[in-house]
């Protein structure tokens, strides 16, 4: 064998021998399935106050049609169409010569009466001074005496004649029943007006406060009665009602529930609400369709879990992902009742301590070990430091 076939197959020989040595050696350490990193939500309770949003309209708190007392031709017309107005504000004044003319007579059958009774009262002085010392006879005093009395009931009479024609005379100076603010005037200067007609010459509808008008079904009631009876709920009369406006605004004043009809309307299936707004800027007019969101109970020990732990089903069933005690991940029936903000309120299938996942639900499965960080806590550093190099 030459020199030079020999030194090839010795460099062989070592490759071949690298090569066994690195398929055949100790490998490393096997890649396991590790931890995976999620989110959670520790649940606790706290007291928590239900609520329902229910729609409504607004209505005058109060309202009054203007009609005329008497019959009259309209005079003048006393106020701007639209405006405020004050309980007691002329509104309206009506042709009152008729109305004065009369007052003018009756003052005056009163001015007669009450001389006839001055006349009267002398006579019958005169005669129980006579009838003293046997002058006149016990008739002729008792028929001075009955003058007398008739002369202050004719004055009785004519005092009263003269204070219905003032009463009347007042009428045709027509005024607002209450404040508040006026609509337009169906009658314009000098048209005749009866008295007590249909049509009301005008309407003053007071706005501050103002009434919101809701409906709630009757189911919803009854389940709140069974709640409230239960103890699992406190009652919330006395809580303030927050208004939605139609475009989504929220209204500044809450308001305050009034009453709750007592029947149930047999068309619908709902009895009415009332509630109580202040309306000092008359933002809120009569007619606008509104929503009210009103306390209905308070839970002590409510519990809410965030809307994202929570997965629904095409049949409707919930379910929650939990961290187990051992690390694995768990899947929970659940059953929620209503959204209170971004959560949902808990009636079943969670409890207090329950570590519920919000974050990295797309990467784990039942049974799969996690890591588990509270959701709002600092995230932890990546590696520790490097130690100092020594110089």
């Amino acid at each position: 064998m030459s020199p030079k076939f020999a030194s090839r197959r010795a460099v062989f020989a070592v490759v071949a021998l690298t090569a066994v040595a690195a398929c055949g050696g100790p490998s490393g350490p096997p890649q396991g399935h590790g931890a995976v990193p999620v989110t959670v939500v520790t649940l606790t309770t706290a007291p928590v106050v239900l609520r329902r949003e229910l729609p409504g309209r607004t209505t005058p708190y109060l309202v009054a049609e203007v009609r005329p007392q008497v019959n009259g031709i309209v005079k003048q017309r006393l106020f701007i169409e639209g405006s405020a107005v004050e309980a007691g504000q002329p509104l309206y004044q009506l042709d009152d010569a008729t109305y004065r003319a009369n007052l003018a007579s009756a003052r005056a059958a009163l001015a007669r009466a009450e001389a006839t009774l001055n006349t009267a009262r002398l006579n019958a002085r005169r005669s129980a001074d006579l009838f003293a010392i046997n002058a006149v006879s016990k008739q002729d005093d008792e028929n001075a005496a009955a003058a007398l009395q008739q002369g202050e009931a004719d004055v009785a009479a004519a005092a009263a004649a003269v204070r219905s024609a003032e009463v009347i005379l007042g009428y045709a100076r027509i005024t607002a029943p209450i404040g508040g603010r006026i609509g337009k005037s169906t009658v314009t200067q000098g048209a005749l007006v009866t008295a007590n007609q249909e049509t009301p010459l005008a309407t003053v509808q007071q706005l501050d406060p103002i009434y919101v008008d809701l409906t709630q079904p009757s189911a919803e009631w009854l389940s709140l009665r069974r709640e409230l009876a239960a103890g699992r709920l406190e009652g919330a009369q006395d809580m303030p009602v927050a208004i939605v406006l139609e475009d989504g605004t929220p209204y500044a004043q809450p308001g305050k529930l009034a009453f709750s009809e007592v029947s149930v309307d047999p068309t619908t299936g709902s009895f009415a609400l009332r509630v109580v707004v202040p309306n000092p800027e008359h933002i809120l007019l009569p007619g606008m369709y509104v929503r009210a969101i009103l306390g209905t109970g308070t839970r002590q020990a409510g519990l809410l879990v965030p809307q994202q732990g929570i997965a629904r089903d095409p049949r409707g069933h919930t379910t929650a992902m939990v961290v187990g005690q051992d690390g694995n991940v768990e899947v929970r029936p659940v059953r929620v009742s209503e959204a209170i903000g971004d959560r949902w309120l808990v009636e079943d299938g969670l409890a207090a301590g329950d570590k519920v996942i919000v974050e990295g639900l797309q990467k784990v499965r039942p049974g799969v070990p996690v890591q588990a960080t509270e959701a709002g806590a600092a995230p932890s550093s990546a590696a520790p430091p490097s130690p100092a190099r020594q110089p």
